[in-house]
């Protein structure tokens, strides 16, 4: 992972992109998984968001290991509909 408040963005090559901490949900049902504080990548110039191949490899292991890892909290669920 990079450091510092300002990066160059792998996207548009400008100097700006700053790292925004996010939750993501992976699978579906009764496996889905929320991970809290991903380090996302955001450009303000071309308005991309990536995930650095750190934190994807990361994520890969956090999934395969979640048994260990996870904490289980009830969430509320809404149907957009």
């Amino acid at each position: 992972m990079r450091t510092g408040k300002e990066m160059i963005c792998d996207n548009c090559g400008k100097q700006g992109a700053r790292i925004r901490r996010v939750a993501r949900t992976y699978g579906k049902g009764k496996d889905i998984l929320v991970i809290e504080n991903v380090p996302i990548v955001t450009c303000p110039h071309c308005g991309e968001s990536y995930l650095e191949a750190e934190t994807l490899h990361e994520i890969e292991r956090i999934k395969l290991h979640k048994k260990n890892f996870a904490v289980k909290r009830s969430v509320p669920v809404v149907n957009f509909a």
